[in-house]
């Protein structure tokens, strides 16, 4: 007989987890099911384990440059790969770990294997076809065969996978996906990025700062595309400043393979065209939902372009059926599947007053050097909606930490409506922005007008001062410009 549960989630990401902690924590017998390592992309292939990369890009940044700092270093600061990539793959076994604790002191179940569903409420688990890619923690004593499972909600939250461009697909030689990216057995002496969103620069900013020469191929006309126009430009010119080559408005075309190099064919918007030789090259031009192979069609679980379609609160359109995570569509970010999972299973549990998503207000990070940071709409789109709006702007050469941390080359910008006082945007640019961007989040979350914000007291020497000097600069008020 199958066993039963109240809530099964396939796959143990930062939505899945999650998402069996709280169900746990609010009574529900709860199990997880996942194929190939715990705690997902997320901690084992993509935002901590990157951290760790760029921390050590970082240190050795600062150490090149000592003298900025009124301090001395003999001798020659160079970077040690194989001990920065297996400090990279130690943390993420540590986070892999870390969630096989958390199943285990919530009581969660873990079934190890790949999910099917068969029909509603039921799944079916068979072995799995993945290959462990690093090692695995030492599974809790509560991992479960495979098997038929039962339970009156089951919760995708599959994640998502490296796109691949049709005749530009990487090979792990010398065409990398951001795996092959985070594990490079010799440091090549170029690079060819493909793609300039957030695992695309925070890549190119990796390796550049280690030396290589890097040049990035983007298809829009900016860098980050989804980022604020004005946050973007001063991002390029600084990567630009660092020695990167970025190409904008052009597209890899076709690729050329040699015996240790890679001959990209690339096409800019006004028809020119010219080829890059480099070392190695990373595809980077976003992810697609795993959405196949687990029984979604015979279902009737409905998808649109290549992701599962909810409502608010990670129902889909079948009972008992519901997605969280990358695998129900954009934007694919941690944070954004980790709220998700609270949302679904607390609506799940019968909670009151559950809210549902609200993607307007979900922050965007860029660990890159300089990083980047926003929430909510950019000037462009606060213009494309036809509100009136007033944009306020700080440098952080006007900020005295900035300063006096060396790092005085950013800006925060802020967007109000005009008539109301309400926060419609935050863009930030600079030393620590990734840290500094939820004090907006907190604000536009609380409905905070402008004036509220201006009677607030930000702690003096900080770079977040400049958040306050940006909405007072939108009213004609900065203190420090």
């Amino acid at each position: 007989m199958a066993q039963s549960y109240d809530v099964i989630i396939i796959g143990s990401g930062p939505g899945g987890y999650i998402a069996a902690i709280r169900a746990a924590q609010l009574g529900l017998k709860t199990a997880i099911v996942e194929r190939e390592h715990l705690a997902g992309i997320c901690s084992n292939w993509g935002c901590i384990p990157t951290k760790a990369l760029l921390r050590s890009a970082e240190i050795f940044h600062y150490a090149q440059h000592p003298g900025d700092y009124g301090v001395k270093i003999e001798g020659a600061v160079t970077p040690d790969l194989k001990a920065i990539v297996a400090r990279s793959r130690g943390i993420a076994q540590r986070m892999n770990g870390g969630v096989g604790f958390l199943m285990k002191k919530n009581k969660v179940d873990i079934i190890w294997g790949e999910a099917r569903l068969t029909k509603p409420g039921e799944i079916v688990v068979s072995k799995t076809t993945k290959a462990i890619q690093q090692p695995q923690a030492p599974l809790p004593k509560n991992v479960l065969p495979e098997g038929t499972y039962t339970a009156k909600h089951i919760v995708v939250a599959t994640g998502a996978r490296p796109r691949a461009l049709p005749g530009i697909e990487p090979d792990g030689k010398l065409i990398w996906t951001y795996f092959d990216a985070m594990k490079p057995e010799a440091m090549p002496k170029s690079l060819l990025v493909m793609g300039s969103g957030a695992i695309g620069i925070e890549f190119a900013s990796f390796y550049r700062t280690l030396g290589v020469e890097v040049t990035v191929v983007e298809v829009m006309p900016q860098v980050m595309p989804v980022e604020d126009a004005e946050i973007s430009a001063l991002a390029r010119k600084q990567f630009e400043k660092q020695g990167m080559k970025i190409l904008l408005d052009a597209k890899v075309t076709k690729v050329e393979k040699g015996a240790n190099s890679i001959t990209a064919h690339v096409e800019t918007k006004d028809g020119k065209s010219q080829t890059i030789t480099a070392d190695r090259m990373i595809s980077a031009v976003g992810v697609q939902a795993n959405i196949e192979n687990i029984g979604l069609e015979a279902l009737g679980v409905k998808t649109d372009r290549g992701f599962i379609v909810i409502d608010g609160y990670g129902k889909t359109n079948v009972p008992g059926i519901y997605a969280i995570g990358d695998v129900a569509g954009p934007p694919m970010l941690a944070h954004k599947a980790e709220h998700e999972a609270v949302i679904c299973i607390e609506k799940i549990a019968g909670l009151p007053n559950v809210h549902p998503m609200d993607k307007s207000k979900i922050p965007g990070c860029t660990y890159c050097h300089p990083q980047v940071a926003s929430v909510g709409l950019t000037e462009a789109k606060a213009k494309a909606e036809g509100r009136d709006i007033r944009v306020g702007r700080f440098s952080f050469a006007g900020n005295g930490k900035a300063v006096a941390l060396g790092e005085d080359q950013g800006m925060v910008k802020t967007i109000f409506d005009k008539k109301t006082g309400e926060l419609l945007g935050a863009h930030m640019v600079g030393a620590e922005v990734t840290e500094m961007i939820q004090g907006f989040v907190v604000a536009m979350n609380l409905e905070t007008t402008e004036e509220e914000l201006m009677h607030t007291i930000f702690p003096h020497p900080t770079i977040s001062e400049t958040m306050k000097e940006s909405v007072l600069d939108a009213y004609g008020r900065a203190l420090n410009a």
